[in-house]
């Protein structure tokens, strides 16, 4: 077994609501400085960023798992995690084709930017990220599954995009992985006033970080597997075979 930081709730600067600052390479690098061992870049319904970060991931020898922040039907989030390109390829085919099409307006929203390993400009993506998709809870986690994916429900604490608010409770039919608490509500993971609403999931914490900073001092799970993948990931979460993943979890110091 191999015990790690992992943080699986990053948006880079493919987000429009996150600072330029996030760029792959820098977010992998801050990683390797800060002992996280593994990290996902989970921006909104787009994947763009992903190759780079894989990249500047080999060459720091930081995993890097495929991931993505949808907002579905409710207007609430999901973050869904893969293992390949070629899942994630597949799932942003979904993603597209049940979406507005919609151009951004960077001036309004901000900037959405895709770059190399190296941080070079690429490309600026004209469709408009932000905003919900046409596939319901239900139909994420499902279509998710199917591609051999694992979800949970994003900041649920929260009054804004959450699946709890939206739904009032996440019953036993929803077979979503997980639910992250944020930053703003660490108490809740002794306290475990929400659990009832949320049918007993397990608890994880992310940074959800938009600027560095955020990235580096936000919470984390301390992650016990024999691999990262999201196999394991959800045996962690099901403390299986003596995997584990504890949430709350920070970088104590500079490596």
């Amino acid at each position: 077994m191999k015990e790690l930081l992992a943080d699986f709730h990053i948006h880079s600067l493919l987000s429009p609501c996150a600072e330029v600052e996030m760029t792959p390479h820098h977010i992998i690098l801050r990683a390797a400085q800060y002992g996280i061992g593994a990290v996902a870049i989970t921006d909104h319904n787009a994947s763009g960023n992903i190759p780079a970060a894989l990249e500047a991931g080999a060459q720091y020898g930081i995993v890097v798992l495929p991931g993505m922040e949808v907002e579905c039907a409710e207007e609430a989030h999901i973050v869904v995690l893969f293992d390949t390109m070629e899942q994630m390829d597949a799932w942003q085919q979904i993603i597209d084709a049940s979406r507005s099409g919609l151009k951004n307006v960077p001036e309004k929203f901000g900037g959405q930017f895709v770059v190399d390993a190296e941080d070079n400009f690429i490309r600026e993506e004209e469709k408009m990220l932000l905003g919900s998709c046409r596939l319901t809870a239900a139909e994420v986690v499902d279509k998710c599954h199917a591609l051999g994916g694992i979800c949970w429900a994003a900041h649920i604490d929260k009054r804004a995009y959450s699946l709890l608010t939206q739904l009032g409770f996440i019953g036993s039919s929803l077979q979503i992985d997980g639910a992250e608490i944020s930053r703003n509500s660490l108490a809740e993971l002794s306290d475990k006033k929400l659990k009832p609403l949320v049918d007993n999931k397990p608890y994880l914490t992310n940074s959800d970080a938009h600027m560095i900073d955020d990235f580096i001092h936000g919470p984390k799970n301390l992650l016990r597997v024999e691999q990262v993948n999201t196999t394991e990931i959800k045996k962690a979460l099901q403390n299986i075979g003596g995997r584990s993943l504890q949430p709350g979890a920070f970088v104590t110091e500079k490596v």
